[in-house]
């Protein structure tokens, strides 16, 4: 029987000495590696900034503040026993605050790193993320 999901989530840009911070999925099924922006879900009753900024500081080791939303995306997808997902994703640009770049242990992802804009296009980036970015760097 076909199950049918929905899913809020937040992620944040953060562009820090004109270089962006994502992360690498921990999927080895993603041949190539596949990048997207830090962020994830709400654990119950946390505002999406709150599980922004947590989600970020579990991700990449670093904290963000000013959180401003910049898009809204909804996307529907099939996973491979058939289940539908539909994902809202609040998108955020942040400000760095503090930390250094580190990488998530156990988690979704496993790899941080710093993009330049020309360098994404030589990497796999999630569709919803390339969306927002080009969007990003079209304003």
């Amino acid at each position: 029987m076909t199950k049918r999901h929905s899913s809020v989530r937040a992620y944040g840009i953060l562009v820090h000495d004109n270089r962006i911070a994502l992360v690498r999925s921990s999927n080895p099924k993603h041949d190539p590696p596949l990048w997207w922006l830090p962020g994830g879900g709400l654990d119950f009753g946390e505002t999406p900034e709150e599980a922004l900024m947590r989600e970020f500081m579990e991700e990449t080791g670093l904290r963000v503040e000013q959180p401003r939303l910049f898009r809204v995306a909804s996307d529907l997808r099939s996973r491979e026993n058939g289940d539908q997902v539909h994902t809202v994703r609040l998108v955020y640009s942040v400000s760095y605050h503090s930390g250094d770049l580190e990488s998530e242990v156990h988690g979704t992802t496993d790899h941080a790193a710093w993009f330049s804009q020309d360098e994404l296009d030589e990497i796999n980036v999630a569709d919803y993320a390339r969306d927002i970015l080009d969007a990003w760097f079209q304003k």
